[in-house]
C-alpha cells in the first residue's frame, strides 16, 4: 500500500495506482507536468509494468463473479451514488484536469465533467429498462438475454481523461464486468481522483481498478492478459493495430476509436457566419478533439466571402492561461505533440502548400501553437491525408455535390462529419453519401448517450453509445423453450 499524495491546484490527489480498493505503489515514478507551465512538475506517479498489470487483472478476476450476479438494479445502486459523488466534485476535478491536461476550466466546469456524472447514471438507467426481445418460432419461446462478459481492459487518451474514461467504465460496470482503467500517462491525475469517489461510494473491491504508467509496459501487458474477456481503447491507429493483435491472440472482442480527419462541407446557400463561427471553434482545445472537422471543403462561389469570415472569427480567438474566462485556445498537451504539429505544418509549407494564417507558436517557451489554415497544393498532400490533432485546418474548393461527397471520402479516416446547407434535401444526400459514424448537419458536438458513436475506416473498430455499449460490454445468447404441448 502507499500513501503518497501531492497538492494539484489545492487538491489533494493520490499518485499510486489503484487495485482491489487499496492505493498500490511502484518500484519507480513517471513525471507528470502542467502544459500551463511546463516548468511546473504536478507530480511524480507510480510507474506500473507486468506485475502491476498481473495484480489488476487478478483482482478483477477475482471480483467478477459476485459483481456479474448482482442484479442491474443492485448495480445501478453503486453507479448512482458514484455520480452524485463525481457532481459533488466537480469543481475540484475541473481544477485538476486543468493543470493536468489545459482543457479550458470553463468548459470543464460547465459540461465536461458533469458529463462524467450523466455517463454512469445513463448506462446504469439503460442496463436496468433492457427487455430481452422475445418471439415465437419453430415451436419455441424465444428470447435474446445479456450476460456479462469479463473483466474488461479500458485504455483511454489524453483528452478529455476523466469523461472519456466514464464514457467507457461506465457501460462496463453496468452490464456486469469488473474494470481495469489504465489512463494515457501525459494526464493521468483526473481518474486518480475518480479513483478516490469509487472508494467513496463503496465500490467492492476489485470491481473498478485503476493501473498508471506507459502504454508499451503496463498498457501492453494489460491487454495480452488472456484472463480479459473486454478491450476498449482510445488512441492512435498505429497503437490500435498493436493491440487488436493482442486482443486477437487471445480471440478478445475489441473496440477502439482511433482519431478522425472530418470533412467541414460548406455549400453557398449555407448561413455563412455560422458555418464560419463553428468553422473557428475547431481550434478550440488546441484542436486536440478527435471530432473536428479539420478539412474545411467549400464551395468555390463562396470561398472568399468565406475565408474572410473565418479569418475575423479565427483572429478573435485569445490564447492564454486556461483557467482565465478569456482564453478561448489552451496550449499543446505536451512538448513531443506540440513539435509533431510544428512538423505537419513546416512539410505542409515546404512542399508547396499554402500558408492562410497562423503556421507557428507564439513567441514565448509556453506549449501555444497558433490557430492556422492551409490551402494545400493536391488533396494527397500529407496534410490533408493525415490527423495533425492541433489548431490546424485546411481549405479546399469544390463545385458540385458529387465533387464534395468525393472529397468527403477521400481520407482513410471515418469518425465525424459536418454540413452547412440551407437545402434539406443536399443536407441528405451528403448524409446518405458520407463515409463517417456521424454526421451533423448545421451544427457540431451535439451528442446523444444512446446514440451509436464510433468511426469508419481507420477511425475505428465497433461502437459505443446506448444499447450498443452494453451488447459490446455482454455476452448476447439466445434462450429457447419449447412450447407446451401436453397443457398440463
Amino acid at each position: 500500500m502507499t500513501n503518497d499524495r501531492v497538492s494539484v491546484g489545492g487538491v489533494d490527489v493520490a499518485t499510486g495506482h489503484f487495485i482491489n480498493g487499496e492505493r498500490v505503489g511502484s518500484a519507480t515514478t513517471f513525471e507528470d507536468r502542467s502544459p500551463l507551465d511546463w516548468n511546473v512538475k504536478l507530480a511524480e506517479v507510480a510507474r506500473g509494468g507486468a506485475l502491476e498489470a498481473e495484480i489488476a487483472v487478478t483482482a478483477a478476476v477475482n471480483a467478477f463473479p459476485a459483481w456479474a450476479a448482482l442484479t442491474t438494479q443492485e448495480r445501478q445502486v453503486y453507479l448512482h451514488r458514484l455520480a452524485g459523488l463525481i457532481d459533488a466534485n466537480i469543481e475540484r476535478i475541473a481544477t485538476v484536469e486543468c493543470l493536468d491536461m489545459a482543457m479550458l476550466l470553463e468548459s470543464l466546469r460547465l459540461r465536461v465533467i458533469g458529463r462524467g456524472a450523466r455517463n454512469f447514471r445513463a448506462y446504469a438507467d439503460l442496463a436496468v429498462a433492457y427487455e430481452p426481445r422475445r418471439w415465437d418460432s419453430n415451436g419455441t419461446h424465444n428470447s435474446v438475454l445479456r450476460m456479462p462478459a469479463g473483466p474488461t481492459v479500458v485504455i483511454t487518451p489524453w483528452n478529455a481523461p476523466f469523461m472519456l474514461s466514464t464514457w467507457k467504465c461506465a457501460p462496463a460496470l453496468a452490464a456486469g464486468n469488473t474494470v481495469v482503467l489504465k489512463p494515457a500517462e501525459w494526464s493521468p491525475l483526473s481518474c486518480s481522483l475518480l479513483m478516490d469517489l469509487v472508494d467513496e461510494a463503496g465500490f467492492p473491491p476489485g470491481v473498478f481498478n485503476m493501473v498508471q504508467g506507459l502504454g508499451e509496459e503496463v498498457g501492453a501487458a494489460l491487454v495480452s492478459d488472456p484472463r480479459v474477456r473486454r478491450i476498449s481503447f482510445t488512441g492512435s491507429p498505429e497503437t490500435g493495430r498493436l493491440i487488436g493483435v493482442a486482443a486477437a491472440k487471445n480471440l478478445v472482442p475489441f473496440t477502439a476509436e482511433l482519431g478522425g480527419k472530418g470533412p467541414f462541407v460548406v455549400f453557398a446557400d449555407a448561413d455563412l457566419d455560422l458555418a464560419a463561427e463553428k468553422a473557428a471553434l475547431m481550434y478550440d482545445d488546441a484542436g486536440q478533439i478527435c471530432l473536428a472537422g479539420t478539412r474545411l471543403l467549400v464551395e468555390a462561389s463562396c470561398r472568399d466571402a468565406f475565408l474572410q469570415k473565418l479569418t475575423d472569427a479565427a483572429n478573435r480567438h485569445v490564447l492564454g492561461d486556461s483557467r482565465d474566462p478569456k482564453t478561448t485556445v489552451s496550449p499543446m498537451i505536451h512538448p513531443e505533440h506540440l513539435k509533431r504539429v510544428e512538423g505537419f505544418v513546416e512539410r505542409s509549407v515546404a512542399s508547396g502548400d499554402t500558408l492562410v494564417y497562423g503556421g507557428h507558436k507564439l513567441k514565448n517557451d509556453g506549449l501555444w501553437y497558433l490557430p492556422t489554415l492551409i490551402e494545400p497544393r493536391s488533396n494527397d498532400a500529407e496534410i490533408v491525408q493525415h490527423e495533425v490533432f492541433g489548431p490546424v485546418l485546411t481549405m479546399q474548393t469544390f463545385n458540385t455535390e458529387a465533387e464534395a461527397i468525393n472529397l468527403a471520402n477521400s481520407t482513410p479516416y471515418g469518425l465525424s462529419a459536418m454540413v452547412f446547407t440551407s437545402d434539406q434535401g443536399k443536407a441528405n444526400r451528403f448524409g446518405e453519401g458520407v463515409r463517417a459514424g456521424t454526421i451533423w448537419v448545421n451544427c457540431f458536438l451535439v451528442r446523444d448517450l444512446t446514440a451509436p458513436f464510433g468511426g469508419a475506416g481507420i477511425s475505428g473498430i465497433g461502437r459505443e453509445g446506448g444499447d450498443y455499449a452494453l451488447d459490446f460490454y455482454s455476452e448476447v445468447k439466445t434462450y429457447q423453450v419449447k412450447e407446451d404441448t401436453t397443457h398440463g
